[in-house]
């Protein structure tokens, strides 16, 4: 028996005009048909195109180009061939300007829907110089069919492989790697090391030109070792080659174990004048250019002997920073090899002794009676948590302890709406709301926001944002979708 249209007469192949209203964090277009809001990629706010059905749910409907009728004015060339295949971008068709402009829209709506903060001021964010080039990091699937090993990232929602010979958003010694890697998988002295090999990661230096190499295998593969001095020969840069073994799940680009085969654990970067070694399993900012602005903008906040907690601090990236400048710090983070990493690189900058890492989950580090202490006498609580955000003990005791001013970095708007709005209700009051275009052509932005105890004069204040060259060029963000983005939360987080 066939299955009665729905009441909207929306089912797969029906075909319609459609004005689209807004874009969504994963890069899909919002717009309507029969009144049912659908979803397309490719298509930017203000433009209409004809759209085919090719999913209908209960809330919503999916659907695919079949050509524009209208063209928007932020529409730019991509300027990659697998975009819109591959998962890595998803705004490349949208003018840098624009882009900076919907980020900040981003973060409004968050605050707004999410945090309940109707008339917060978002700065414009600090967007990149030259916004392409800027990822230092890397993780390239490994795939071995009909004998030869190809190189590539996974495709929109999708685990199908996307194969790449470059890509325009790496760093250029990072590109010429994927060439290195194809050159060592076919030659003879070296291409075994690939044999039941994952994923190939690739960290740089941006300021060094090092780089390691890290391949992932179910197991400890003994041909990696014996091969990884030839394959130093074919790829650009690199100081050590690793083998990361035993992942946890079948798509994990990291295995549990690691094992340096060749060469030095760490390559080296330099931001700001502090100099770091980073392993290829290190948490590290994948855009150093963008941590020198957020640390350019923050330094003023760092008098001599002000007291600093980096909570989340990760290999220490911003904990040292700050001791680098006066601060006296306290880093808590929960990974031990992020914490030794931390460690070297404070002595590294001969900084040890104005900073400490604490080895421990955050929210039991901050309630023990040493993380109390810390809080109580510190100035300035920092606050970098992953995506999902911090957690209601850890902003309890920020809170109890009275800390009188936080900043918090966040990668996602939604959590950090979230918590916002709870350390609002705490007492806190919002000052800068000052968004980083830390991942250029994706849908992620970072935000820093300032608070300060609510009715008291804050002890830190911070300057006006730095400027870019496409200051003059951010123009309003043309809408903000209201219905979609409070009806479908699960599409504006993905």
């Amino acid at each position: 028996m066939q299955a009665s249209r729905p009441a909207s007469g929306l089912a797969p192949g029906t075909v319609a005009s459609v004005r689209f209203t807004d874009l969504l964090a994963n890069g899909q277009a919002v717009g309507r048909m029969n009144g049912v809001v659908v979803f397309v990629a490719g298509p930017l706010p203000g433009e209409r195109a004809s759209v085919r059905i090719t999913q209908v749910k209960p809330k919503y409907a999916v659907g695919e180009v079949v050509a524009y009728e209208f063209e928007s004015e932020m529409r730019a060339k991509p300027f990659c061939g697998v975009f819109g295949v591959c998962g890595g971008c998803q705004v490349q068709h949208l003018a840098y300007p624009a882009q900076l402009a919907w980020k900040e829209q981003i973060v409004r709506s968050a605050l707004r829907r999410i945090g309940g903060f109707e008339n917060v001021d978002v700065r414009r964010p600090v967007g990149m110089t030259y916004p392409r080039n800027y990822r230092n990091k890397m993780a390239l699937v490994v795939d071995q069919t009909a004998g030869e090993t190809s190189f590539g990232f996974y495709q929109a929602r999708s685990h199908a492989l996307v194969r790449i010979d470059s890509c325009p958003v790496v760093l250029p010694q990072l590109d010429a790697a994927i060439a290195g890697l194809y050159d060592a998988a076919r030659a003879p002295d070296s291409r075994d090391a690939f044999t039941g090999a994952k994923h190939a990661i690739v960290r740089a230096g941006a300021a060094s030109g090092q780089a390691v190499l890290s391949i992932t295998t179910d197991r400890q593969s003994p041909e990696i070792r014996a091969k990884a001095p030839a394959i130093a020969r074919r790829v650009r840069g690199v100081v050590g080659i690793s083998n990361s073994f035993e992942p946890r799940t079948a798509n994990a680009v990291l295995g549990r174990k690691m094992s340096y085969v060749w060469g030095q654990r760490e390559m080296e970067e330099t931001i700001e004048g502090v100099r770091y070694r980073v392993s290829p399993a290190s948490f590290f900012q994948v855009n150093s250019e963008m941590v020198g602005r957020i640390f350019r903008f923050l330094a003023p906040g760092l008098a001599p002997d002000r007291t600093v907690v980096d909570l989340y601090c990760g290999a220490g990236t911003f904990a040292i920073f700050f001791a680098s400048r006066g601060a006296r710090v306290v880093g808590i983070e929960e990974n031990p090899a992020a914490v030794r990493e931390a460690r070297e690189n404070a002595a590294l900058n001969k900084v040890e002794d104005r900073v400490r890492f604490v080895e421990g989950r955050v929210e039991g580090a901050v309630a023990n009676k040493d993380g109390k202490q810390a809080l109580d006498e510190a100035a300035i609580v920092f606050l970098d948590p992953p995506r999902k955000g911090s957690d209601e003990p850890t902003l309890d005791a920020i809170a109890t302890a009275g800390v009188p001013n936080l900043w918090y970095l966040s990668c996602n708007p939604a959590t950090l709406a979230r918590d916002l709005a709870y350390l609002a209700k705490r007492g806190y009051a919002l000052g800068v709301v000052q968004p980083f275009d830390m991942f250029p052509q994706t849908g992620h932005v970072e935000t820093l926001v300032t608070l300060h105890k609510a009715g008291v004069e804050p002890e830190v204040t911070l300057p006006e944002r730095e400027a870019t060259p496409w200051d003059d060029r951010i123009t309003a963000w043309p809408s903000d979708d209201k219905y979609a983005k409070s009806e479908y939360p699960d599409f504006v987080d993905q």
